[in-house]
């Protein structure tokens, strides 16, 4: 075969090999980096824990999603479903009891960061209400700087700013705003 004579198909199909991969020739979209710090190192479902000492039960932990975060700079736990916490402190049922749509703990300073319709129930009974606690274990204080509405047998106090330590049995709304003097009389 002479060079002039090559076969029209042949240079048909070298031309659309050629538009082919010139027309591949595009990069392909970057993948965005997924930043691997951001999730989390644990995941539990269904979580339960319990506290004891000396073989007695001091608290029961229970969530229904549990998310710790340990590659970041100060690691936490994260409890996105809500947290129930009941507190035995070695006595065969709860003497108090603290539960909360939403719960962190960081690790660095044994703190809780309770959110959205917290409800505690103290050793005495009172019923304590707000949007925001924080538990600072090592301490055994409780705190906001939130409106709390707290229920005792005989009255109900809502005010801004609370302090509880169970330790000391000492409670304290900082600026009370009202008192409800609840009537025992029928």
């Amino acid at each position: 075969m002479k060079r002039s004579e090559r076969s029209p198909g042949l240079l048909l199909c070298f031309s659309a090999f050629v538009l082919f991969l010139i027309a591949c020739d595009k990069k392909l979209p970057v993948v965005q980096n997924i930043d691997i710090l951001t999730l989390p190192t644990q995941t539990v479902k269904d979580f339960e824990t319990v506290y004891s000492d000396s073989g007695q039960v001091k608290i029961v932990m229970s969530a229904p999603l549990l998310e710790r975060y340990d590659k970041t700079g100060d690691p936490y736990i994260e409890f996105k479903s809500g947290l129930n916490v009941l507190f035995y402190e070695g006595n065969k049922e709860p003497v108090a009891r603290i539960s909360a749509k939403y719960a962190r703990f960081t690790d660095s300073k044994n703190l809780w960061e309770l959110r959205d319709s917290v409800v505690a129930v103290s050793e005495d009974g009172a019923k304590i209400e707000t949007e925001l606690l924080y538990w600072d274990q090592p301490k055994d204080l409780f705190y906001t700087d939130r409106f709390v509405k707290i229920t005792d047998r005989d009255q109900i106090t809502m005010g801004t700013g609370f302090e509880y330590n169970r330790k000391q049995s000492r409670r304290k709304i900082k600026n009370v705003t009202a008192i409800f003097y609840i009537n025992d009389e029928e």
